[in-house]
């Protein structure tokens, strides 16, 4: 399980000093125990993979927003740590889609629903992110329709 190996691998990143392995595993498994107890479990419950994977997602998200936000500001001092923190996290997460990929399957789901208009592609964007959860970016996924139906 996600959760037991995020919270195992604590003592390792002590033993090997790597502080910024450390910092995001306990940012993660604090996270994580702070989901449980929103779910009123007890706080020394595990999460399921696909809970654990939410909050990792939902992790990964707000660093990408951190580092957007810093690097907007002109702070790369302040990016640069919670990019380590993102390969982190990301090293958890399952690999996403290239572009290419999540382009040949959205040119599929536009046949399969005959979808040819920017109108309706609310529509085929949430089809395409039931098939695709979890293995593509929703951001690529919104760009790559967007390109197509203009």
């Amino acid at each position: 399980m996600i959760h037991e190996e995020i919270k195992a691998g604590i003592p390792g990143a002590m033993k090997a000093r790597d502080e910024v392995l450390l910092r995001t595993l306990r940012s993660l498994t604090t996270a994580m125990t702070n989901e449980v107890v929103a779910k009123k479990r007890k706080p020394d419950e595990f999460l399921t993979d696909e809970e654990a994977m939410a909050v990792l997602k939902r992790a990964s998200n707000q660093r990408k927003d951190s580092i957007e936000q810093f690097e907007n500001a002109g702070r790369p001092e302040l990016a640069a740590p919670e990019k380590e923190e993102l390969a982190v996290i990301e090293s958890f997460l399952p690999a996403q889609m290239s572009r290419e990929e999540v382009e040949t399957i959205v040119k599929v789901k536009m046949a399969e629903l005959g979808i040819s208009s920017k109108s309706e592609s609310g529509k085929l964007i949430g089809s395409l992110m039931k098939d695709l959860k979890g293995q593509a970016d929703g951001g690529v996924v919104k760009e790559v329709v967007d390109a197509l139906l203009s």
